[in-house]
């Protein structure tokens, strides 16, 4: 959430791109309180929460760095 703030307040992330990662990561918290409803997060679930965060990492990364701006 910091790096997006940042990313915002720079002007490095364009709305649409806010919207996006936003939205990403939105996802990412539904699927952690998914993972706990039954009590358990399995490994299996563990490895797909860890994979959707590098994900959305390296996206928030290109979208900072694409030479777009906030106008």
């Amino acid at each position: 959430h910091q790096r997006i703030k940042q990313g915002v307040k720079s002007g490095e992330l364009t709305k649409a791109e806010t919207k996006n990662v936003v939205k990403d990561q939105r996802e990412i918290r539904q699927d952690v309180k998914a993972a706990k409803a039954d009590g358990t997060v399995t490994g299996a679930e563990r490895k797909d929460i860890r994979q959707d965060k590098r994900q959305a990492s390296r996206k928030i990364y290109r979208k900072k760095h694409n030479n777009r701006d906030r106008s």
